[in-house]
């Protein structure tokens, strides 16, 4: 994993000061993926949601090959694509423009969605999630081959032999598939699927996902030369004192919006089939939105000076991850403050990390 070295990306979004209208927060993740390509970052990555000021950003792939034109070279990545909102046919289809429209490394994140706000809105049970999941990979896999092939599925259904067009040739985007629990890291590694972590976890519990997911990888014969991915919240400042001013005054606001998203106070996964552990961990959305409650939250992600940020970043590295989504482009964070914490991470905090990475891999 060492010789393969670091990957450092950056969640853009349509995000901004309040009060922006939708076309100028999109033109502001434009103006944040020309600054990380300026800067060095591998990659800028997007997330998909649809109908709220939480990230209003429902077609990533079509957002992402405009970031490819205006940004030649730029890796691009998804995090994450929810897969049984599509479908696998036009998903397919979808991926493999983006692959022969791009020239940059793909890395594409795939999950099953939260909001059941937003399966409702698109008429999709919630419990078929799993199903609608496995079988959009399944199809996927066999688009790729660049040959016809059949396919009879519950989703999509090829009664004659097809040919996906355009191919996907030899390009292959990294792949990989959302956690929400130490559970699904067994169903990923079954799948195939590196995992996608989230910093919203205990080290102890990232530590067991990354375990479980190797033991259960190997059982299956899948490899596990793989790259493994963490989105992490990201403020970085001169100082500590002012990161964590930047944090406090913006982290509430995106969680109480994600109280809104999501309805965690009204807890809606207690009776569906895959969904119940979610009611356990949206719990603290409400308390998170306070001040006060956000010291433990705060020292678990990246909120420092350089120093304190590399220092962290240092003990995810040590847990095994390699590829940091890093990020604190949410609702209301002007783009003074998002492109501080761009322009200091890479010139002062990715230069801390990688030296030692090099020393280790000698």
């Amino acid at each position: 994993m060492a010789n393969r070295g670091l990957h450092f990306a950056y969640q853009i979004g349509a995000v901004g000061a309040a009060g922006m209208d939708d076309r100028t927060l999109y033109r502001e993740a434009i103006a944040d993926a020309r600054l990380l390509q300026e800067k060095g970052f591998d990659s800028a990555w997007m997330v998909e949601h649809h109908f709220s000021d939480y990230y209003p950003q429902p077609n990533p792939f079509l957002f992402l090959s405009h970031i490819a034109a205006a940004c030649p070279g730029l890796g691009l990545g998804t995090s994450v694509m929810v897969l049984p909102w599509y479908d696998p046919i036009r998903f397919a289809e979808d991926l493999a423009m983006l692959v022969n429209l791009t020239e940059g490394e793909l890395h594409i994140g795939m999950g099953r969605g939260t909001a059941k706000s937003e399966y409702d809105a698109f008429g999709i049970h919630m419990e078929t999630a799993r199903d609608r999941f496995r079988e959009s990979w399944r199809f996927l896999q066999e688009a790729m081959t660049g040959k016809p092939f059949t396919f009879a599925g519950q989703y999509a259904s090829l009664p004659e032999p097809t040919l996906i067009r355009p191919t996907f040739g030899d390009r292959r985007p990294h792949f990989y598939g959302a956690i929400g629990s130490v559970e699904s890291a067994g169903i990923m590694a079954d799948l195939g699927l590196p995992p996608l972590c989230l910093s919203s976890f205990p080290d102890a519990v990232l530590k067991r996902i990354l375990e479980t997911w190797r033991q259960r990888s190997q059982a299956a014969g899948h490899t596990t030369d793989r790259r493994f991915p963490i989105s992490i919240k990201c403020f970085v400042a001169p100082t500590d004192e002012e990161a964590q001013e930047q944090a406090l005054r913006h982290l509430p606001e995106f969680f109480a919006l994600q109280v809104r998203h999501y309805q965690s106070d009204d807890a809606p996964w207690g009776n569906i089939e895959g969904y119940q552990q979610f009611n356990k961990m949206f719990a603290n959305l409400r308390l998170l939105s306070d001040p006060a409650n956000l010291g433990g939250y705060i020292a678990q992600n990246l909120v420092g000076s350089p120093e304190t940020c590399a220092r962290r970043l240092q003990q995810y590295i040590d847990l095994g991850f390699d590829t940091f989504v890093v990020s604190n482009a949410t609702y209301g964070v002007p783009s003074a403050v998002r492109h501080q914490t761009i322009r200091l991470f890479a010139d002062e905090v990715m230069p801390r990390v990688r030296p030692r990475v090099a020393v280790a891999a000698e």
